[in-house]
């Protein structure tokens, strides 16, 4: 089996990998509260994406055709063409490989080349210093920081504000119109 990473949008098929890795207890901690947990959410988001795949998606992260985790975008502005992703979580038997880092620049090229998003946006709490780093790694920008903007484990906690824009990925120029 090849340890090649690839990423697909999800099926009804994956839900119960889902709801089993987004409520890991080594998971778990690190993503949005309102994210979809159950499977009736994860049913509905899959639902969604089906309806009108260019709004939202959830997707699944493969290594050698094994799941290894899991990602979202959902269209934050249509005009000027902007997505923000949201949900990134590796499972924990694939993490220290590079998967995250490989499956975000797929779905960079996925959502800018293919979907035609000219702004990928994205943010990450403050403590988790593993997506934060990752962010780095995979071409975002730093832009900001929302102070105390999220009640979090019994705390405020601060948002920190990530972009990548088409002309970032190295030698392309934006998408066609």
């Amino acid at each position: 089996m090849s340890d090649a990473v690839t990423i697909r949008r999800a099926t009804a098929d994956d839900v119960d990998y889902l709801v089993g890795l987004v409520t890991h207890g080594d998971v778990a901690p690190f993503l949005a509260a309102i994210r979809p947990g159950s499977a009736e959410e994860l049913h509905a988001a899959i639902a969604a994406a089906d309806t009108d795949p260019d709004a939202s998606g959830l997707y699944v992260i493969e290594v050698g055709g094994e799941r290894a985790g899991t990602m979202a975008f959902q269209r934050v502005n249509r005009r000027s063409r902007i997505a923000g992703l949201e949900g990134l979580a590796v499972d924990p038997r694939f993490r220290g490989r590079g998967v995250a880092d490989t499956a975000a620049r797929l779905f960079q090229r996925h959502l800018i080349d293919e979907l035609g998003f000219h702004r990928l946006q994205l943010e990450v709490y403050a403590f988790n210093g593993r997506a934060i780093r990752h962010a780095e790694r995979a071409g975002f920008v730093r832009e900001g920081v929302r102070r105390s903007a999220y009640w979090r484990n019994e705390t405020w906690v601060d948002g920190v504000l990530f972009g990548l824009v088409a002309e970032d990925l190295a030698g392309d120029g934006p998408p066609p119109r």
